[in-house]
């Protein structure tokens, strides 16, 4: 086998710039959708249907479905829970199948479909993706999931970390800009995670609506092997 190469899409707004056919998407929303996601399955959820829209969450809703929602960091009325990784947690979701729609990560989720695999991927699991995006044999793309199609500097951190996983240990490569440009950034945010999280505008917005509870949560790596990944319209692990 040849080496398998990495890219890296600093937005979902330029992912139609990418070809994911035959490739791994990766996709990363560290505060907080995936996250989420990776810490509800570390916990017995079952599965996940992410939905872009409230209004499909809320038909799901009125078949008995669980819904974890928010936009812009909010939990509409409807939804049962919101967007903290803490949310899923707790007791009582275990076996569970959780509907879900956040303001940026299920829609990067959703685009990443025509990829032969989707994995969702945060610092909690980042350990366990690099071995399992190993295993499998494919080029690679990270999709960040950013901010409302703009760049988000803790996604693309992440994206950085990953990428520097797959170039040292498991004999990936690149050629892409964007890829080298999040190694940079992780080199230098690498030194001290939580220092380097006052720079994150989304720290900011989270602290605003007091839920900058979750942030070192989010931003501290290996705290699961578990690897969640998107096929026909669920994730499962």
């Amino acid at each position: 086998m040849g080496q398998k190469s990495i890219d890296l899409c600093i937005s979902p707004a330029l992912f139609h710039l990418y070809d994911p056919r035959g490739k791994a998407v990766v996709v990363v929303d560290i505060f907080r959708a995936t996250t989420s996601i990776c810490a509800a399955f570390d916990h017995g959820v079952k599965e996940i249907i992410p939905v872009a829209g409230f209004e499909e969450a809320r038909q799901y809703g009125n078949k008995g479905y669980l819904i974890a929602a928010e936009r812009d960091g909010i939990k509409p009325d409807f939804a049962d829970f919101g967007n903290s990784p803490f949310n899923f947690m707790k007791q009582g979701l275990q076996e569970a199948t959780i509907v879900y729609s956040t303001t940026n990560g299920t829609k990067a989720i959703q685009l990443a479909e025509p990829a032969d695999e989707v994995v969702i991927a945060s610092f909690i699991n980042l350990t366990a993706v690099a071995t399992h995006l190993a295993r499998s044999q494919r080029d690679v793309i990270i999709m960040c999931a950013g901010w409302k199609n703009r760049f988000s500097l803790e996604d693309t951190l992440f994206g950085g970390a990953l990428a520097e996983m797959l170039l040292k240990h498991h004999q990936f490569t690149t050629d892409c800009d964007a890829t080298n440009a999040a190694i940079d950034i992780w080199d230098t945010a690498r030194k001290d995670l939580m220092a380097y999280k006052a720079k994150f505008a989304h720290t900011h917005r989270l602290k605003k609506l007091m839920l900058d509870d979750v942030v070192g949560f989010c931003l501290t790596p290996d705290q699961t092997r578990s690897v969640p990944l998107y096929s026909k319209g669920r994730i499962t692990v």
